[in-house]
């Protein structure tokens, strides 16, 4: 409009042509790939990454349940137009429909999965998935198993059959170093092929493959050494030793040639049951159990973060905080400024 001209145009009918004219600036978010479509991808990208079944089961699960409840919402179910609000709802409805422990699992799965998305250019905004979203899960206290209870574990499996022996030898390994049960049921024996050798008996250690995929050598004390030499012992007499690359074999049933996790979870069931523990004791619990004991005799955070193959230091304290005031009253009793005047 000129500058001599007056404009007559009553003011909300300026303010109207103005929000119009700055509408027809807005640029919508476009279209980004489907989905369901990228989950393929991804799915395809974990298994070339060699990341364990459960893991790939327990990423795609979360994926699947998001996009299901997008399409049930008539949200957008693509990669570009998720919003955090619509993660947050998500989480929400998780919390309310199973747990806050689940709808944990869902978040950090999700954050892995956008990750991805934005690493390969699917997504050109940031992740949805903020770290202020994540759900709250109630602590709960862990069990840990008390060095009589090991004995008396240990005390069941005293005798020098093969399956004493075996049994024996995983128990002392357990507590030990704590190795996760996939790691450990699935170290090979293989004497005469080093290369796939998973057992070092003279330099006291295991090779077992972690969470990641990652390898890792478990030192072994001298006790829980002695137990896997006797083990190896009475191994070679079993019907399966010289045909089979697993170093723990079974007794009864078709998986002779190779005792799984599952067979040890079963195992440690039936030996707390002999030895009058109550309750499960349950492979994992030599874990958190194994760290406190490092820590107790005077290991630093670092020295069990590698005895244990653990990526970072926030895993001690996961698995053994709630054991820190113990020590510190153990540690005090010890260095008792007081005691010393």
């Amino acid at each position: 409009m000129p500058d001599n001209v007056i404009d007559f145009t009553s003011r909300t009918a300026r303010r109207r042509r103005g929000e119009k004219s700055l509408a027809s600036q807005a640029i919508a978010i476009p279209r980004g790939a489907d989905l369901g479509r990228c989950l393929d991808s991804w799915t395809l990208s974990l298994e070339s990454s060699h990341k364990a079944a459960k893991t790939i089961r327990s990423y795609t699960d979360t994926a699947k349940a998001f996009i299901a409840y997008l399409q049930r919402n008539s949200l957008p179910c693509d990669a570009e137009r998720v919003a955090a609000e619509h993660v947050r709802a998500f989480l929400v409805y998780e919390r309310e429909r199973t747990s806050p422990a689940s709808a944990d699992t869902a978040f950090r799965n999700l954050r892995v999965w956008f990750n991805w998305l934005c690493s390969e250019g699917e997504r050109t905004t940031s992740s949805p998935v903020l770290a202020g979203d994540r759900p709250k899960v109630p602590r709960k206290v862990r069990r840990y198993l008390s060095g009589d209870e090991q004995r008396r574990l240990l005390a069941t499996a005293a005798g020098k059959d093969f399956e004493d022996r075996r049994d024996a030898a995983l128990i002392r390994i357990l507590g030990d170093s704590g190795p996760r049960r996939t790691g450990l049921m699935n170290v090979r024996y293989t004497p005469r092929t080093p290369d796939t050798n998973d057992v070092d008996l003279k330099g006291r250690r295991l090779r077992i493959v972690l969470k990641g995929g990652d390898q890792h050598w478990l030192p072994l004390g001298a006790k829980a050494a002695a137990a896997l030499d006797r083990y190896l012992r009475a191994r070679s007499a079993h019907r399966k030793a010289q045909e089979s690359p697993w170093l723990w074999l079974g007794v009864t049933g078709r998986g002779v040639a190779h005792m799984t996790d599952s067979g040890l979870y079963q195992m440690l069931q039936r030996r707390a049951e002999l030895a009058g523990i109550e309750g499960k004791v349950t492979p994992h619990m030599f874990r958190g159990t194994a760290a406190h004991e490092l820590l107790r005799a005077g290991a630093s955070d670092g020295d069990v973060q590698q005895i244990m193959g653990w990526k970072t230091r926030e895993m001690v304290t996961h698995y053994t905080g709630e054991l820190a005031a113990e020590r510190a009253r153990e540690t005090h009793a010890r260095l008792s400024p007081g005691d010393r005047i």
